[in-house]
């Protein structure tokens, strides 16, 4: 059995990786003579432990300090309400809540409190694994209660490389909140191999961050297709140098993947796909949207991948175990696939994501997936970003409206500018789309909100 702690301290004669947020960083080989959660520490060995500090540079700390030693560790999201933290906390089966302040909330069905700091305290630590740690990750996308799906390290890092390329200095970076399954790869390649982290923190702009991770010479970033959008419309883009430039959560459409490549043309630009119950399915490194026909059944590779029904299923060692609280219902069928949920179609031997299964808007009984019209409006160089949603109609049920940021050289206030660019945007829809996938609104916004998962954020119809 290996912790996180042994796996960091594998990748060299000493732990050289360091955690980097705004106003803090600490190296990890720090931790070998002391604890950020000082004398608590013990006293979490073989428990179910919530972590949900506000900034997650203590999160990426705690995570190292409790794997091997917490019997569950659960990564709470800072956007829980007081009320879905004490949801989880019964889930759970919460014995401690690991927070930053004494002001913290704290979830009345969990006995105790531990407060954490940047800076370890000088105790004893016997850092050896001593329990397989259950990691649980919380489900994105619902008002309500998330779902906690069930993980332990060999499934969320077996396959990730425990080395950099000999010779060669990374520093990753990730517009992801590593509470997050994309973000907690990016999390875990970076401590694994001994690299620096360069995290974003609470109130940081996105030119903030960028700033910071310039100056740190980050060589390796993640982030959804929205961050990236975002980066790109900042300006401030173009300060970073990266080698590698990683794009997961969403539909990379080629227009993006096109400007990332101009922007970055010494960089290798590549996209994922990943879920939290299925784990990592494959990354495209050729610059191009969608993925290859031959990675179904192809032998070798992270991933089994098949479609059925239309939808994308994985069978891979990354695959969740269950559902926590769900006894007896594992993620997988019968063969052993999960199904993602996301909707494929098949053109002239390769795969395009066409949206979400339950993301379908019903005209009239037709069905329009919001991605497939957003890669029409995006391919416009005058777009920046799109968001396409539901709008009620009682005739059709829903109509779809479209939502557009312009390049920065455009005004949206602007009339003339603003009925130009719908006209054109509404004129390649009905040529490239069918009629009932055709916006019947489309507007010209200042910015779209993303949701804390780093995606776009859909009204409900």
């Amino acid at each position: 059995m290996i912790s996180l702690w042994d796996a960091a301290a594998r990748s060299g004669p000493a732990v050289i990786g360091e955690l980097r947020g705004r106003r803090a960083r600490i190296a990890l080989g720090e931790l070998a003579q002391g604890s950020t959660l000082g004398a608590s520490l013990p006293a979490l060995r073989g428990q179910s432990v919530m972590i949900a500090t506000h900034d997650q540079l203590l999160t990426a700390i705690a995570l190292v300090e409790l794997d091997g030693v917490a019997q569950r560790v659960v990564l709470c999201t800072p956007d829980l309400s007081e009320k879905q933290l004490s949801e989880v906390a019964l889930a759970a089966s919460a014995d401690a809540i690991v927070v930053e302040s004494t002001a913290a909330p704290l979830a009345p069905d969990v006995p105790a409190r531990c407060i954490m700091t940047a800076t370890p305290l000088p105790v004893a630590v016997e850092r050896r694994a001593g329990v397989a740690t259950e990691w649980v990750l919380l489900t994105s996308g619902t008002s309500g209660t998330p779902k906690l799906v069930s993980h332990t390290l060999q499934t969320l890092a077996g396959t990730l490389p425990r080395r950099t390329a000999s010779g060669s200095r990374t520093v990753w970076s990730t517009f992801y909140d590593i509470r997050r399954y994309g973000g907690l790869q990016i999390y875990l390649r970076a401590v694994m191999s001994g690299a620096p982290l360069v995290l974003a923190s609470p109130g940081e702009s996105t030119q903030e961050f960028l700033a910071r991770a310039a100056a740190a010479g980050v060589t390796h970033i993640s982030g959804t297709p929205s961050h990236w959008r975002r980066a790109l419309m900042s300006g401030d883009a173009a300060k970073l140098r990266p080698q590698y430039v990683r794009l997961s959560g969403e539909v990379a459409d080629q227009a993006l993947l096109d400007a990332l490549r101009a922007a970055f043309p010494g960089a290798r630009v590549a996209h994922a796909f990943a879920s939290t119950e299925a784990g990592v399915a494959f990354e495209v490194n050729d610059g191009l949207a969608g993925f290859p026909a031959e990675l179904l059944g192809a032998s070798g590779g992270a991933a089994d991948l098949k479609v059925a029904g239309g939808t994308l299923h994985i069978r891979s060692a990354g695959n969740a175990a269950r559902y926590l609280g769900e006894a007896g219902n594992t993620l997988a069928g019968s063969d052993g696939y999960v199904n993602t949920g996301d909707m494929v179609e098949l053109v002239d031997g390769r795969y395009f994501f066409r949206g979400r299964l339950d993301g379908v808007i019903n005209v009239g009984g037709l069905k329009v997936y919001p991605e497939e019209i957003e890669s029409v409006l995006n391919a416009d160089p005058r777009v920046r970003m799109s968001r396409v949603s539901a709008r009620r109609n009682p005739m059709t049920g829903s109509v779809v409206v479209a939502d557009v940021v312009l390049i920065e050289a455009l005004d949206p206030a602007d009339p003339a500018t603003a009925q130009g660019v719908r006209s054109d945007l509404l004129n390649a829809c009905r040529h490239a789309l069918q009629a009932h996938k055709v916006p019947a609104v489309l507007h010209c916004v200042p910015r779209l909100d993303l949701t804390p998962a780093g995606k776009l954020g859909r009204p409900c119809a």
